[in-house]
């Protein structure tokens, strides 16, 4: 076991985090939904219509482009609307349960890939180079899973798993027979777990620490013409859970967060439920609710649905202090900046309260290596930004174009001065890249 120390990033102490591990069950949601987004790769073919009936873990749709990568219903029920969006973009496939427990058995004496493809668990994984569902023609040099989520006011992994963490020997065993390489599993130092079959590596250090690529990138790093999967090790229970019973959990854990949340609480639920079925008696009048974390998380209504990884909702306020003398350009000791900006630093480190405000406007880059000291990986992130603007593949790839996804440069977003969307440049000059080379 090698204990791998981080040096770059933050860990932005926001208000709203979860004392009690206790977990509450949730209120029946009416509704719920997969939306095909989350499966980023793939392009959606229905295979139910409107007022048809599905079983969970029935299909729902497949891949334009490999028809055996299918994406399955977390419920039983009638598949109330397919919301379209421009062009018959498919928004969301919105499901209404019949309050019955009739679920899909899986025969996994067979194939191992067959059976993920038929379980939807495929559409779970993520490929690097693109970040997106992988291809069932590649075999992955390695397979890297992380064991921890670092994000700001992230659920403890532990704590999502729960009881499933009997299904991880499991997981790694069926994984192993998928790559030629090793199954890598990432934990936080002093929070690790002996799982046999796999090659565990602890973690020191701040937020992105928690990312798989990170981790990947610390560990073994992806060259041109290599492809490597990542996951998280609730996905990884759920794969040894299916070889173990036949069936997929729909069932998740998820933690309900921020400083609009009146006591931030774990909840269990079922994946895509309504997240008003989740918030409770939450105000949300006046708030930003986000499915996922502050950082990387969605954007989305009181109505809306719990988006994968389905573990985590932040409710933040929408603007805290809409008469503030100064606006953004306040000094107010009150204030907090990742950079000495404010002299709230010389309080040391606290809970900080963070409305959804951008507080400034977007600008050119301006070479200040703040987006190198956000992400610990071996890579010139502004220069790299730069070449996925001007889409200059050759320098795309010299800089690592290959190891990254949104999520790393996450952090990078937040602490930009130029206020670049730079989690929207990579995940659009990752699908432009994806496109040539296809």
């Amino acid at each position: 076991m090698a204990t791998i120390r981080l040096k770059k990033g933050y860990d932005l102490n926001l208000k709203g985090r979860i004392v009690d591990p206790a977990i509450a069950s949730s209120a029946n949601s009416a509704l719920y939904a997969i939306v095909p987004d989350d499966f980023v790769g793939l392009v959606p073919r229905m295979d139910k219509r409107e007022g048809d009936h599905v079983s969970a873990g029935e299909p729902l749709f497949h891949d334009k482009s490999y028809a055996q990568i299918q994406v399955t219903s977390p419920v039983s029920g009638v598949v109330k609307e397919v919301r379209r969006g421009q062009r018959r973009h498919i928004d969301a496939i919105v499901i209404e349960p019949d309050g019955k427990a009739e679920s899909v058995k899986h025969d996994t004496g067979g194939d191992v890939q067959s059976v993920l493809l038929a379980s939807g668990l495929w559409a779970m994984l993520r490929q690097r180079p693109y970040d997106i569902v992988p291809s069932p023609e590649v075999r992955p040099r390695d397979i890297f899973v992380t064991g921890f989520d670092s994000a700001p006011l992230a659920p403890d992994l532990a704590v999502v798993l729960g009881d499933d963490k009997q299904y991880l020997k499991k997981g790694v065993e069926v994984l192993k027979r998928l790559t030629d390489g090793d199954v890598y599993l990432g934990f936080k130092a002093g929070e690790e777990l002996d799982v046999p079959g796999a090659v565990v590596n602890t973690f020191k250090g701040p937020h992105p620490a928690g990312n798989a690529g990170v981790q990947l990138a610390n560990v073994k790093p992806v060259n041109k013409g290599e492809v490597v999967w990542t996951l998280d090790i609730v996905t990884l229970a759920r794969i040894g859970r299916l070889f173990s019973t036949g069936t997929v959990s729909y069932d998740t854990v998820v933690a309900v967060t921020g400083e609009c949340v009146a006591k931030p609480h774990y909840v269990r639920a079922t994946m895509g439920c309504q997240l008003s079925s989740l918030l409770g008696g939450t105000d949300t009048a006046d708030t930003r609710i986000i499915s996922g974390n502050a950082l990387s998380g969605y954007r989305v209504g009181v109505d809306d649905y719990l988006r994968a990884p389905y573990r985590h909702v932040t409710v933040i306020p929408e603007l805290s202090k809409p008469d503030e003398f100064m606006g953004w350009a306040s000094l107010s000791p009150s204030r907090f900046s990742i950079y000495h900006t404010f002299t709230s630093w010389l309080a040391g480190k606290r809970e900080v309260s963070m409305d959804a405000r951008v507080k400034g406007g977007e600008r050119a880059i301006v070479r200040t290596d703040e987006y190198d000291d956000m992400l610990p990986m071996d890579i010139y992130a502004e220069f790299l930004i730069k070449a996925i603007i001007t889409f200059d593949i050759d320098k795309m790839e010299q800089l690592g174009v290959y190891e990254i996804a949104p999520e790393d440069f996450a952090l990078a977003e937040y602490a930009c001065t130029s206020k670049l969307e730079l989690q929207r440049i990579v995940r659009e000059g990752l699908d432009r890249l994806h496109s040539e080379m296809s």
